[in-house]
């Protein structure tokens, strides 16, 4: 199910809105020159997390890996970066963009218990 084209098309958005919503973050939530500084270096980070740290012979990320990790450490980093999406609009001053995309977050992951069973039994 999981790696049905429209669940990595969904999985990949949900990717965008997060790392988006680390820059909204950064941008309504400091002043002066950090505000400039984080609504770069926030994202970055999410990103650099998301694509360094894989689980070798992930089939949805074309079984490459930079850093080998075990499914359930993956799986903690997505959640941090998907929740931690949530998160972030929520203390922005969004909150009803944060439920729902914790929302959308929490559905995904049921939708995609297949991926998530995977990464649990991956040492």
């Amino acid at each position: 199910m999981s790696l049905n084209p429209v669940m990595l098309a969904v999985r990949f958005l949900l990717e965008l809105v997060a790392v988006a919503s680390f820059g909204v973050f950064g941008w309504r939530a400091f002043e002066g020159p950090w505000k400039f500084l984080l609504v770069v270096a926030l994202p970055v980070v999410a990103v650099a997390l998301w694509q360094i740290f894989s689980v070798p012979g992930d089939p949805s990320r074309g079984g490459r890996s930079m850093v080998a990790v075990s499914g359930s450490t993956r799986l903690v980093i997505e959640l941090s970066v998907l929740g931690g999406g949530a998160l972030a609009l929520q203390s922005a001053g969004l909150p009803g963009w944060g439920v729902a995309f914790a929302v959308l977050v929490i559905v995904y992951h049921a939708l995609a218990y297949d991926r998530v069973v995977w990464l649990l039994s991956r040492k």
